[in-house]
């Protein structure tokens, strides 16, 4: 079993980043400054997440998950998340860490979920 580490897009609000590492130093959670994310096509990110098995964590309810069906006709997902931009920050942290202490990786292979539930 494998834990779960969290990839930010990068149109998710860095403050739920910041915040989710600040409560739970242990979680893997890369940005998407650091992953160099900027610019990038919704299937270049879910190919470096996945490259990284990291669940894909982001706002995008328009064109991700399209993109998410057609990656993966093809290639294996380590998941994605998609955080309502109108869900309080505190409550999407939350989530995030409950979804980190309460499931595994491999639950996560091939799964989309939108947040809030």
């Amino acid at each position: 079993m494998t834990t779960v580490r969290f990839q930010a897009d990068a149109d998710l609000k860095q403050a739920i980043v910041t915040g989710t590492i600040r409560r739970e130093p242990n979680i893997d959670f890369q940005s998407a400054n650091t992953a160099g994310l900027e610019g990038k096509t919704d299937k270049e990110v879910l190919a470096i997440a996945a490259l990284q098995e990291k669940i894909l964590v982001t706002h995008d309810r328009k064109t991700m998950p399209v993109e998410f069906a057609e990656f993966i006709m093809s290639q294996t997902s380590s998941g994605v998340l998609i955080i309502s931009q109108n869900m309080p920050i505190s409550d999407a942290i939350e989530a995030l860490i409950l979804i980190w202490e309460a499931s595994t990786a491999e639950e996560w292979i091939n799964q989309i979920m939108s947040l809030p539930l």
